[in-house]
């Protein structure tokens, strides 16, 4: 999962998520119920991947990967950026649950009738 058509398309199957280009043609930004889950662009030549995480969690993985880092041009503590650079992999096990959680956590910040919406789908 570290090609742009095989994350486009894995963050697409979740129910009621869509993308969208709000910075450009070159950002793709997923939203689940309005709300950006995450963001795929490009720095310093990688493909990166923005996704919200809680902050605990965050200090840990980027000890463990150094192809994560604090998420670029976002909220620094609720956010991270993976870095797709095959020197640094990150398994593709990893990449699928932080998109999960990534979403996860912003449907659980929906009201409680558009979480049902989504849920049911789940």
């Amino acid at each position: 999962m570290n090609d742009l058509k095989t994350l486009t398309s894995y963050m697409l199957s979740k129910p009621k998520t869509t993308l969208g280009y709000p910075f450009g043609s070159d950002v793709l930004v997923f939203k689940v119920m309005n709300k950006m889950f995450a963001l795929i662009g490009e720095r310093n030549g990688f493909m990166i991947l923005n996704l919200k995480c809680p902050p605990e969690e965050s200090i840990m993985l980027r000890d463990i990967f150094p192809a994560i880092t604090e998420g670029y041009h976002m909220n620094k503590r609720h956010w991270i950026t993976l870095y797709f650079d095959d020197k640094r992999p990150i398994p593709e096990n990893e990449v699928q649950r932080l998109i999960d959680q990534s979403y996860l956590t912003i449907v659980e910040k929906l009201p409680k009738k558009e979480q049902a919406k989504v849920l049911i789908q789940l």
